[in-house]
């Protein structure tokens, strides 16, 4: 797909300087620009490098000027960062831009759906299920009976969704993820082994939530697990069984979240963070990577460590901690006196 400098400015809503019908197909860095490459220039890091790109197209700052001869056609524009990832967004719209029912694929009885559906090959959708318009589903996906997806939601190949499980508008579920699947709950038996606590509850996402590849998040015992609305999960997570996370917080790879913990909103959780069940954590907390939590959090703390304590407590303990040796040698050498 190609697109025309002026094709460009048009969505950007930006000013051409150079050849309004240069042409690009691809994108890239501007110290990897080639023919036929859009690029852009935002950081001040990369100046040199608007002299020297073969990228056909080149976005900068309406404040721009180039000191020394170009090859590159501008297209300049308020903000560059923003403008060129406005630009990736309608990019992936027209990429991701499909419809139509591919064969084989099954829908089951009272199934509804909307207008512009895509459902990809090899899919299964199962009874009473509601889905809404301009809905995504890709090649692969399995969808449980008395399942609703919202509007414009994209589940890309792979995904499973479980029974009853909610997803709301403007979401993003990526390939391998897993909603609504069993909590993991089991009583332990006099003769020492364990029989399963039916999980009858539901998963529900709200709206614009984002679920990265591989993440599950379990359906609740009973009740509900709740991802709130803007929330945004990495790659790799596990969300247990009636979970809350509040709105817009973001929580990157490999962390886990054990049981009927309450996560605020506008949290920002590290990678490989472990979090104990039955916890609440306030609003506008930061986790560091890698801690450990096994207490409730207040809002607006900055915690690491394993167990985690506040994040000034640790920086300044952390100094004494890689100079323990040391400070042992020395206390050593001060009993021998």
């Amino acid at each position: 797909m190609k697109f025309t400098a002026a094709q460009i400015a048009g969505i950007l809503e930006g000013e051409v300087v150079g050849n309004p019908d240069a042409e690009v197909f691809k994108l890239s860095k501007i110290e990897e620009g080639t023919e036929g490459s859009l690029t852009f220039l935002a950081n001040p890091k990369y100046l040199n490098y608007i002299y020297s790109t073969e990228a056909t197209i080149t976005i900068v700052n309406n404040t721009f000027e180039p000191e020394n001869e170009i090859k590159t056609t501008l297209i300049k524009v308020e903000d560059a960062y923003q403008s060129f990832s406005k630009l990736l967004e309608y990019y992936n719209q027209v990429k991701l831009m499909k419809s139509g029912i591919e064969q084989p694929t099954v829908i089951s009885e009272n199934v509804t759906y909307g207008e512009n559906l895509y459902l990809g090959s090899f899919s299964y959708i199962g009874k009473n299920t509601v889905i809404g318009n301009n809905v995504k589903i890709y090649p692969n996906t399995f969808i449980g009976d008395n399942v609703t997806i919202g509007d414009n939601t994209i589940l890309f190949a792979g995904v499973r969704v479980y029974s009853e499980s909610v997803i709301g508008a403007h979401c993003t579920i990526h390939s391998g993820a897993i909603i609504g699947s069993d909590g993991f709950g089991f009583a332990p038996k006099e003769d020492g082994s364990y029989s399963k606590i039916p999980q009858i509850g539901n998963a529900i996402l709200e709206d614009f939530v984002d679920i990265g590849a591989c993440t599950t998040i379990d359906r609740a015992t009973l009740g509900s697990t709740i991802i709130r609305k803007g929330v945004k999960l990495d790659n790799h997570i596990q969300i247990a069984h009636n979970v809350e996370i509040g709105e817009n917080t973001v929580i990157a790879a490999q962390t886990g979240v054990a049981g009927s913990t309450k996560i605020g909103s506008n949290c920002m959780i590290g990678g490989q963070v472990g979090i104990a069940g039955h916890l609440t954590i306030g609003n506008n907390v930061r986790v560091q990577a890698q801690s450990g939590i096994g207490k409730n959090i207040t809002d607006g703390e900055t915690i690491q460590g394993s167990p985690a304590f506040n994040y000034g407590d640790y920086s300044k303990s952390y100094v004494h901690f890689r100079n323990l040796p040391k400070i042992v040698a020395d206390l050593e050498e001060l009993k021998k006196k």
